[in-house]
């Protein structure tokens, strides 16, 4: 039986919610409306119902630490200040051994995840990349290692002259276990032109993650809104993700990423509004019925929305981090981090039932 208690005076509404309810599919229209509705209600409660049915209460989290082994880059994405060139002040590319240091620093027993990703540095050989993981691995070998995106990976296709296969077979043998979900952006050839992304094409982010599910992996994929994509744009990314799902079944979660400005002191108007990324979590959950999960990213939003985004279809709210490092560069102003305690709070503080996962979503503690 519904849930949904706000009086649908909106025809096309009410249709949207017909389709969701019989498990008919929306399509471009339908999300481009639900972009277009001023009813944030109505989505926010229909999507909280999605969640629900693949879900339950349970929102899920890790404890996880985010590394970078360096940021140098030969892409000049016109939204990243993450990026330096060679010699730059700044700039740092570090070994195994450097990035184990970092580690031993910050580690607590509790990490079961690095999240790994990093600039496209053309100065260092792709056995390098590999090298790094391998070295991670030796030293920690229970912790899982999810490591580059797919524009990393085709930029390691160039540098090695190796195809996508033999790349992720060589990253694999290193200790490898997922891909991260970055390199998205827009999964538009004229929003890639547009904000200067040399980096993957469409066809190739696409064809990383269908190679990679081919071998056996499970992924993870993401979507930047916020810069100069239309509605449309952003509905045709899901759309393309939602196809190769179909496809492969090879995804586990969905992360909308909202656009953070460049300079820390941006006023609000050049950031996402709180309803736009309501929306776009609410959006993302109703038009990727194939996904389990879609996350509620608090680096981007803050944990006080990203417990409101709780009731509007996310089920994931990331992991511990330690310390973020790319958001906060392009002028994040949330924490770079949080404790499994805190994490804990957050869910709870909104009604739901904190899990700790396992990368691939496996339940390691319940705490009802």
């Amino acid at each position: 039986m519904s849930t949904l208690i706000t009086p649908h005076t909106d025809k096309r509404m009410a249709e949207i919610v017909e389709k969701v309810q019989n498990g008919q599919r929306l399509n471009l229209e339908d999300g481009v409306y639900l972009y277009e509705t001023d009813d944030i209600l109505t989505l926010g409660q229909l999507a909280n119902e999605a969640n629900l049915r693949k879900n339950g209460k349970k929102v899920y989290f890790i404890e996880n630490m985010s590394l970078y082994f360096t940021n140098v880059c030969e892409d000049r994405c016109a939204f990243c200040n993450f990026r330096k060139d060679q010699g730059e002040e700044g700039s740092y590319t570090l070994s195994g051994e450097e990035m184990i240091q970092y580690v031993e620093q910050h580690i607590h027993p509790g990490v079961r995840e690095f999240h790994i990703v990093g600039g496209h540095n053309n100065h260092v050989p792709f056995q390098y990349y590999v090298d790094s993981l391998k070295a991670l691995k030796e030293k920690y070998p229970q912790v899982t290692l999810k490591a580059y995106t797919a524009a990393e990976i085709d930029f390691f296709t160039r540098i090695s002259g190796l195809s996508i296969k033999e790349v992720l077979t060589e990253l694999r043998n290193a200790g490898l276990e997922t891909l991260t979900g970055g390199g998205a952006e827009i999964l538009s050839d004229q929003y890639r032109k547009k904000m200067h992304v040399t980096k993957a094409n469409v066809d190739r982010y696409l064809e990383v993650h269908r190679a990679a599910h081919e071998l056996g992996m499970r992924t993870h994929t993401t979507m930047l809104y916020g810069s100069v994509e239309s509605y449309e744009d952003r509905i045709n990314h899901m759309l393309q993700i939602r196809d190769l799902q179909d496809e492969t079944n090879g995804f586990m979660v969905f992360i909308p990423l909202s656009m953070q400005p460049k300079n820390r002191n941006a006023g609000i108007m050049r950031r996402n509004s709180a309803y736009e990324d309501l929306k776009t979590i609410a959006i993302s959950r109703l038009m990727l019925d194939n996904i389990d999960h879609v996350k509620a990213y608090f680096i981007n939003i803050g944990p006080q929305l990203t417990q409101v985004a709780l009731s509007f279809g996310a089920s994931d709210v990331h992991g511990t981090i330690v310390r973020e490092q790319i958001s906060h560069a392009a002028g994040a102003l949330t924490p770079a981090g949080l404790t499994r305690k805190e994490l804990i709070w957050l869910v709870k503080g909104a009604g739901r039932i904190p899990v700790e996962r396992d990368t691939f979503y496996n339940e390691i503690e319940v705490f009802e």
